[in-house]
């Protein structure tokens, strides 16, 4: 799936239901809609990178709500606030869209209860997703710099202890590039598969039938 991926809205009646999503949620959200066999909706996403500059999510993510309303009945966001500092909210509230709950992708795969807990009890671990750990070498190592300037490995995760991959799914190769990734670091390593967490009741609703308006 492209990064933003374009979709071909021009002239199509309104039907059914969009999840506009982070492109980083793009994977497991397509795999629960197949795997599931749920009544289809359709994802749009809007790119990954845009974590690196979280003050421009708010205005994307308004734009696919707007692209997407002519052509569908339902909208859902797949997003958390993921650092736009509650901005990416007033956005939603203006457009009267519904987003998943949460500060950040790590509380709604483990649950935020479940998160908090664990941030209290180790406050220096770097989490690690599936689409994290397939993609550490571009997001982390070029992302910050860390091929090209190793030393700034202590400038930012010298505050940091452990990571922890929690895994969206049981997969033996990403738990091995998971461990090098921590090593990488300098950082202690444990994993915790969690699965989709909260995502997969929010992706429920995304599937559930629109209501009769008929009725």
């Amino acid at each position: 799936m492209a990064p933003d991926s374009a979709l071909t809205l021009a002239g199509r009646r309104k039907a059914g239901t969009v999840v506009i999503a982070c492109g980083a949620l793009a994977r497991e959200i397509v795999h629960f809609r197949d795997m599931n066999a749920v009544p289809a909706f359709d994802v749009a996403c809007i790119p990954a990178w845009l974590h690196n500059a979280p003050q421009l999510i708010p205005d994307r993510v308004r734009e696919k709500i707007r692209e997407c309303r002519t052509a569908y009945d339902r909208i859902l966001v797949a997003y958390a606030d993921c650092g736009t500092g509650g901005l990416l909210d007033r956005v939603l509230d203006e457009e009267g869209v519904e987003r998943i709950e949460g500060p950040h992708c790590y509380a709604f795969y483990t649950g935020q209860a479940a998160f908090d807990a664990l941030a209290e009890a180790e406050t220096g671990t770097f989490y690690l997703t599936d689409y994290m750990v397939r993609h550490f070498d571009r997001l982390i190592v070029e992302g910050l710099g860390l091929d090209r300037h190793p030393e700034l490995r202590d400038d930012y995760f010298r505050h940091y202890t452990r990571c922890l991959y929690i895994a969206q799914t049981r997969d033996a190769g990403l738990q091995v590039k998971a461990q090098a990734a921590a090593a990488r670091l300098g950082l202690g390593y444990a994993f915790r598969y969690v699965g989709y967490g909260e995502l997969e009741e929010f992706l429920g609703r995304a599937a559930a039938p629109l209501p009769d308006p008929g009725v």
